[in-house]
């Protein structure tokens, strides 16, 4: 009774849900609802019974955690699989082969023996058969047993392959990928397969996990990676501004370069101004490789090595006074343009100064051209005079063009020695407009 009055007193502390209140009619009476023994009872139930739910929950639920140890555990278990698969194998084509030689000692002694038993082993060699049997036996007399069944090894890789990349075990799939028998994981289709998985929140991304893991495979076993699978792991690197991998990756000499591969380290460069001058020297590196001299020679330009670059033209001396207009087009360095048109180690120029004048003004490069007729101008008339008598390149004609290109922007104490340098010259008098055969250096060979 003392009970029954704090429950009454305190009836708070039994309140139930709407839900409970229906389970609870079904199950007890109105009478049994406002009883105490009934209700605690009913309390002492319900408490088993949320004992034994409890109880199921930890039998048939794990926690997430455990997944992943389970994952691990299977890997192993996979492995230790795979090796007793293996070794099964082996110990069958041994088997195999031992039966093949029982039966043809069998069918040796049952003969007449007229030959030696090494002479009948290499008949049935020969036939591929045994007297009465009509299978074929070259399979198992083969020296190397992997051969046989090499086709069966490789599927049985490559659906291990597929298995990992279903468990989202990015990481092992790629190991699994760069170590793969005659690298026949190592081609777009693996790539697009770790396209398809995307990005990952807080993990590392899958594609570049496997281009870090193909080509340090292939630093260590010095196979090249073909030109399809380098570009691809260069735009994956540059894409996710992993520049210091692309810089590892290409400096190890373990991949295979191409024209289109410096193209897209140098469009990388002209993005990242910071790192643009990395970017040509890995640029700079490739082209080379691949013969290709013209954009090696930019790369070096445009970094500003312009002695590495007057070096190269040396070294290689297929550039032609075209490639050279060219490059000065597309690098106008007055430094270079200078370089250019004068003497190189004791060898004469490449370019005609005048000409090159020239060709900046008549391509919109003024600036570059003023800047140079500046420089010009600051030597005096003995540097323009020493500049005329070596470039038999230029008529005079030319020169009265330079002449005037050059009272047109300012340059009138530089324009005025032009003229006064040709009308001093002996022999040389004033040019019609017809004439467009005299040169200034006529005089020299007369």
């Amino acid at each position: 009774m003392e009970n029954l009055k704090l429950w009454q007193q305190s009836p708070q502390h039994w309140c139930i849900t709407g839900k409970e209140q229906s389970n609870l009619k079904q199950s007890m009476t109105l009478q049994e609802s406002v009883n105490l023994v009934a209700l605690t009872k009913y309390l002492k139930h319900l408490e088993d019974k949320y004992a034994e739910i409890k109880q199921a929950m930890l039998k048939k639920y794990v926690p997430v955690q455990r997944k992943a140890e389970l994952d691990e555990e299977m890997i192993v278990t996979l492995k230790r699989r795979d090796l007793a698969e293996n070794l099964n194998k082996e110990l069958q084509f041994r088997h195999q082969r031992l039966q093949i030689i029982s039966d043809a000692l069998t069918s040796w002694v049952k003969s007449d023996m007229s030959s030696s038993f090494e002479d009948f082993v290499e008949q049935i060699q020969k036939t591929k058969s045994l007297p009465g049997d009509e299978g074929i036996v070259e399979e198992l007399l083969e020296d190397d047993p992997g051969k046989a069944k090499e086709a069966e090894i490789l599927l049985c890789y490559i659906e291990r392959f597929n298995d990992l990349m279903s468990l989202g075990e990015y990481e092992k799939a790629a190991c699994f990928a760069a170590n793969s028998p005659r690298r026949i994981l190592q081609n777009i289709g693996t790539v697009n397969k770790f396209k398809a998985v995307g990005k990952i929140r807080g993990k590392p991304f899958p594609l570049l996990l496997f281009f870090e893991t193909i080509f340090s495979t292939s630093h260590a076993c010095r196979r090249p990676i073909d030109a399809e699978l380098t570009l691809e792991g260069i735009k994956c690197g540059l894409s996710e501004k992993r520049l210091d991998l692309v810089i590892n990756w290409v400096t190890q000499e373990r991949l295979t370069f191409s024209e289109e591969l410096g193209d897209v380290i140098c469009d990388y460069g002209e993005q990242d101004t910071y790192n643009k001058a990395k970017c040509l020297a890995l640029a700079q590196m490739i082209y080379s490789d691949c013969g290709l001299h013209k954009k090696a020679l930019l790369c070096l330009c445009k970094q500003g090595q312009i002695h590495a670059a007057m070096e190269y033209i040396q070294q290689f001396k297929d550039f032609t006074y075209d490639d050279l207009m060219q490059l000065i087009k597309l690098c106008p360095h007055t430094e270079l343009i200078q370089c250019l048109t004068r003497e190189w180690n004791g060898k004469p120029p490449s370019l005609s100064f005048g000409l090159a004048i020239l060709h900046l003004f008549s391509v919109d490069m003024k600036k570059v051209g003023i800047k140079l007729l500046q420089e010009i101008s600051k030597g005096g008339k003995g540097i323009v005079e020493h500049l005329m008598i070596n470039d038999p390149f230029f008529s005079l004609e030319n020169w009265q063009e330079m002449a005037n290109i050059c009272l047109q922007n300012g340059f009138d104490k530089l324009s005025h020695d032009i003229m006064s340098i040709l009308r001093s010259q002996a022999g040389v008098t004033e040019i019609s407009e017809e004439d467009d055969t005299v040169n200034l250096m006529e005089h020299v060979f007369w």
